[in-house]
């Protein structure tokens, strides 16, 4: 028999004493306070660095900013239409 084991990896920035950043897929039950790795580039220690958080933007409203505008018109229209069908 087969035994399925699921494995959780994580994208992690690293930093070296050097100062060369570099990501590393890890996983997520290895990762712990203080946890290292080598560095590619020079072969020194690297820790975890805190990274800046990555959004993401609406793509298919076709305008970014106004994607949370776009769906309250939506549901406001579709909260009119279904008033009116009730209604009838």
């Amino acid at each position: 028999m087969y035994k399925r084991i699921a494995v959780m990896l994580i994208i992690f920035d690293f930093q070296c004493e050097q100062g060369h950043v570099h990501e590393a897929m890890v996983n997520r039950n290895k990762v712990v306070e203080g946890y290292t790795r080598d560095c590619p580039e020079c072969g020194g220690s690297s820790s975890k660095m805190i990274s800046p958080v990555k959004s993401v933007l609406d793509p298919i409203s076709g305008s970014y900013p106004g994607a949370t505008m776009k769906w309250a018109k939506d549901r406001q229209a579709k909260i009119k239409h279904e008033r009116k069908v009730a209604e009838s």
